[in-house]
């Protein structure tokens, strides 16, 4: 991709995800992403409605008049993005692959954090850790994260979940707020997801695409695997073999939420023919409403 090119994608996802941040996601954002506790701010007198717990005995017996504490919220946050970029991820039978989509999404998860001051770093993983890029405040550097999105080019091709989750925990020693964005088509990560997330506030959001659930029948299909590159005929037109396919699909979707309940992981399940913006609002509000 030239740089005329590049740049030209760059700022189609920077207007896109920078807008529906300031419109949509700021205010839930800081709501479901709390800071690490509470400042003391000033002193000022009581008004009708605040809380009486909150009254700062000492100044009001030395005005006789109540006075209040009042404490800000400690709001800096490191944001740490998890981005799966293995070869299953450049698939999609829809309007998007779900690498697209995985770079939509990150984007905006980056404009709502540094509006709300936070630090965002990156971590781009396939079976082995392809770049990682330090927290780091600032527009620029929000930028060149969606440059590197658009125009990574992996080493590697296969995914280990587990690897990056334990690269994760190592690199980053302070607790923070992360978002692991992949497929998951992967395994024997239950461990690693469960240690990252006992250390951080680990936040998992699956991308999938329609056709990974369900098949229509098209007939004799040649497929590729996009990780291991072997090649598979299978019959669509055959009900049994949709059928399988299906079930498949139904079984590594309950596993995933069981696991995800078990290691206490909040998670949401984006496909790429529906809208990312009501799965996150709904993935805000239902951490907003248990704080």
């Amino acid at each position: 991709m030239d740089a005329s090119e590049l740049f030209k994608k760059v700022r189609k996802i920077e207007i896109k995800t920078r807008g529906l941040s300031n419109q949509i996601f700021s205010g839930q954002y800081h709501s479901a992403f709390k800071g690490k506790g509470m400042a003391f701010s000033e002193v000022r007198e009581y008004q009708y409605g605040d809380d009486i717990r909150s009254i700062d005995w000492n100044v009001t017996a030395r005005f006789n008049h109540p006075f209040i504490k009042v404490f800000d919220e400690e709001r800096e946050l490191t944001v740490m993005l998890l981005i799966d970029v293995s070869g299953s991820n450049a698939f999609g039978t829809q309007k998007q692959m779900k690498e697209e989509m995985i770079t939509e999404i990150a984007a905006v998860l980056a404009f709502s954090a540094i509006q709300n001051n936070d630090k965002v770093g990156v971590i781009f993983f396939s079976d082995t850790i392809e770049k990682f890029i330090p927290p780091k405040k600032g527009t620029t550097h929000i930028l060149r994260i969606i440059r590197e999105l658009i125009d990574f080019k992996p080493r590697q091709s296969g995914t280990n979940i587990s690897m990056a989750l334990q690269y994760f925990t190592q690199v980053i020693k302070k607790r923070c707020v992360a978002f692991l964005l992949t497929d998951f088509l992967d395994r024997s990560f239950d461990d690693a997801l469960r240690i990252a997330g006992r250390k951080h506030d680990l936040v998992a959001i699956r991308i999938i695409d329609p056709r990974e659930q369900e098949l229509p029948a098209m007939g004799l299909v040649k497929m590729l695997h996009a990780e291991t590159g072997q090649i598979r005929w299978m019959d669509t037109a055959d009900s049994s073999v949709r059928f399988t396919v299906k079930q498949q699909a139904a079984r590594r979707e309950k596993a995933l939420s069981d696991l995800f309940t078990r290691s206490g992981t909040d998670w949401t399940q984006i496909r790429v023919d529906e809208d990312y913006v009501k799965a996150l609002m709904k993935l805000f509000k239902k951490r907003e409403s248990r704080r």
